[in-house]
């Protein structure tokens, strides 16, 4: 599960969100929900997310804000 997760420390960190045993789930779901990606089809999660990463950087900071609305510190 979740295993893209490591790869999105640094905009998880921008977020204020950090990533535990225990809110690991919840996060892969509210990334799922983000990009619009039915929930634990990791590999096209990953795929759509690095997608955004890669994009300029308003993309990057318009994924910031929807995980830090989505999920609570």
């Amino acid at each position: 599960m979740s295993c893209y997760l490591r790869h999105m420390k640094a905009v998880l960190d921008a977020a204020g969100i950090k990533i535990t045993t225990y809110n690991r789930r919840e996060i892969d779901r509210a990334s799922h929900e983000i990009v619009g990606v039915t929930y634990k089809d990791c590999p096209a999660a990953w795929r759509k997310l690095k997608q955004e990463l890669a994009a300029d950087d308003s993309r990057r900071k318009k994924l910031v804000q929807k995980l830090k609305k989505a999920l609570p510190r």
